[in-house]
């Protein structure tokens, strides 16, 4: 069995999330700006270094792999990464495999991918939908058409795909949704994960009068909602609940009215090479260069290695802190990874 990387806490990291891209065909008023400049061609790392950093986390404890962007299905042959990674999904415990490979997306592709990502070994995918008014998610999103995300939401449960659906919490915006979301999600077979919104990146929008604590919201849809907690921790950082009337699962995530950083077992690589420990810190690793100027697989680990050993304990997300303060998260979800 690979022995899994440690943090200076104690915690095994087993968990590594991937950006291919930096670039989405939507820009979320959460996530990205209206104006996005998006980094060129070069900066972005090729699928081979991709593959080879991922290698040399698999082979090194990580069971557990997220493909994310950006949209990650805007990147040409994205199909042919996923069936590369799939290979790690037969691989032998004592020189590292995967147990689970998959994927977060807008869904407004997905109806061209689901077939060749099921193929590959994805069995489940979490879809972002903020709302089933067309109108709204129009706002929302920017330039989305929800019809696009709902035909892909249908041709993944029809490949055998498992869903969740992952919804920002937005007060004022979409908060007269959440039932309406329950209800739907148990109607297709769905999960349901909604989300506090993080301050990272500027978006051209106020997010401090958007924020709505999931702990009000939870306790609202109890009056109207069966809601009993499970023990279920899929490695990430939801925690869950069954709905009795639906039989599916509510997820919630909840960075800044209960954060899960003492149970982290997770990191990140953008699609510059960067490797960030902690989404709520700016601290970051630069795997691209080495890789690019020919670094073993030893100096690539020893840098890795250094890396998580600076994990920190906690985030730092503060909602309505001012964009000068030095602690400001400036990057956006999109290069991260989220």
């Amino acid at each position: 069995m690979a022995t899994p990387f440690l943090d200076s806490f104690g915690r095994a990291v087993t968990y590594l999330r991937v950006s291919v891209t930096d670039r989405c065909d939507m820009r979320c008023v959460y996530c990205m700006s209206e104006t996005m400049s998006f980094l060129p061609k070069a900066d972005i790392l090729t699928f081979e270094e991709l593959d080879r950093l991922c290698a040399a986390f698999i082979r090194n404890g990580v069971t557990r792999i997220r493909i994310t962007g950006g949209e990650p299905l805007v990147r040409r042959d994205i199909d042919l990464f996923f069936q590369a990674l799939g290979r790690w999904l037969h691989g032998r415990d004592d020189s590292g495999h995967l147990d689970e490979m998959t994927l977060t997306t807008n869904g407004s592709l997905l109806a061209d991918h689901a077939d060749a990502l099921a193929r590959a070994g994805v069995r489940r995918v979490n879809i972002s939908l903020d709302s089933l008014d067309p109108e709204r998610f129009r706002r929302i999103t920017r330039r989305g058409v929800l019809d696009q995300t709902l035909n892909g939401i249908r041709a993944a449960r029809a490949a055998g795909l498992a869903v969740r659906i992952n919804t920002v919490a937005m007060a004022g915006v979409n908060d007269d949704e959440f039932d309406t979301l329950l209800a739907w999600c148990g109607e297709i077979g769905a999960d349901l994960c909604l989300i506090e919104t993080m301050p990272m990146g500027e978006t051209g929008e106020d997010r401090t009068d958007r924020y709505l604590p999931l702990s009000a919201v939870r306790a609202d849809l109890a009056r109207r909602w069966t809601l009993e907690p499970l023990p279920l921790r899929t490695g990430g950082p939801a925690r869950y609940l069954h709905v009795r009337e639906t039989g599916r699962k509510l997820g919630l995530i909840t960075p800044m009215t209960h954060n899960f950083c003492e149970s982290c077992n997770r990191v990140r690589l953008s699609c510059t090479g960067q490797l960030y420990t902690c989404l709520g810190h700016e601290g970051a690793t630069d795997l691209r260069r080495p890789v690019r100027d020919g670094a073993t697989d030893d100096t690539l680990l020893h840098l890795v290695r250094q890396a998580i050993l600076r994990k920190p304990k906690g985030h730092d997300f503060v909602i309505g802190r001012q964009a000068d303060d030095p602690a400001t998260i400036r990057r956006h979800m999109s290069v991260t990874g989220g």
